[in-house]
């Protein structure tokens, strides 16, 4: 297994996947538990991961997101959603407006470093209809869906994109 600096290097949004390639179960479990590894505000775990393996789910998932026909490729889609009413009962207005999608936020990057590091494709999914994404997942009133994760055997590569150099990013005082 690459060490963690490998693994982040290694991580490149995968828009093709070999859809006759399951997920093993022991591969997604190992995944899901590296998200639920992730710090939450409080320790609250204000987040739900909803697991899609159906075809016909992941091809609704598909509209919701204009048409994004990857997911439907992948064989696995982990939706990650704020549980918005859990945060707020701790934290009021900050834990429902902030903290809830920050609990999701980094449970969804530790599980797609986790799809990396188990030799896996991913792509991340933040342009969908947050609306028709609830009514699809049947999502209680308070849950958020905040990101869509592929998982899946990579059927190609993309080549690295640039990044910008740290001194345009990074400001020190």
């Amino acid at each position: 297994m690459w060490d963690f600096f490998e693994t982040v290097r290694h991580r490149h949004s995968v828009r093709k996947y070999y859809s006759d390639m399951p997920v093993e179960e022991e591969k997604l479990h190992a995944i899901l538990e590296m998200a639920c590894a992730a710090p939450t505000a409080g320790d609250l775990q204000s987040y739900r991961i909803i697991a899609v393996k159906d075809a016909a789910t992941r091809e609704a998932l598909c509209q919701a997101t204009k048409d994004q026909s990857f997911l439907c490729e992948a064989p696995v889609n982990l939706v990650f959603c704020a549980d918005t009413g859990r945060a707020e009962r701790e934290y009021g207005t900050r834990g429902k407006e902030l903290y809830a999608i920050q609990d999701a936020t980094i449970a969804a990057s530790y599980a797609q470093l986790a799809v990396v590091a188990a030799g896996l494709g991913t792509a991340w999914v933040g342009y969908f209809d947050e609306d028709e994404l609830g009514r699809t997942l049947k999502l209680s009133e308070g849950e958020r869906p905040i990101a869509i994760i592929t998982v899946g055997y990579p059927a190609e590569l993309p080549d690295p994109t640039p990044r910008r150099p740290l001194d345009q990013i990074v400001t020190e005082i």
